[in-house]
């Protein structure tokens, strides 16, 4: 169900995100709301932030997440370097063959 989240939540979200730089552990289910390509860079620079990060839970189903969001959350991701456990659920967005080339 959708809460209207959408960039501008999503920005605020990401701001917070980055304030928990001890953080081991994230579960973020957003499923169905209005998040794009900035609302997903804001997300992906917060999570870059928290290298302590071990498990991601990241639930993005039915957005509009397009080609350079999953590229923005993929270089998030990357800086989790610590991660062991992650589980990041795209489906239904825009992203295409290239934004998942991004993502990895």
């Amino acid at each position: 169900m959708s809460n209207g989240i959408n960039d501008n939540c999503g920005k605020y979200l990401g701001e917070g995100i980055s304030k928990c730089v001890t953080l081991t552990s994230l579960n973020l289910n957003l499923f169905r709301n209005f998040i794009s390509e900035n609302g997903a860079k804001y997300l992906g620079e917060g999570i870059s932030k928290c290298i302590t990060l071990t498990s991601l839970n990241l639930g993005l189903r039915s957005n509009n997440i397009g080609e350079n969001g999953a590229k923005y959350l993929g270089e998030g991701i990357s800086k989790c370097v610590t991660l062991s456990s992650l589980d990041l659920d795209i489906n239904n967005n825009k992203i295409g063959d290239n934004g998942a080339k991004n993502l990895g």
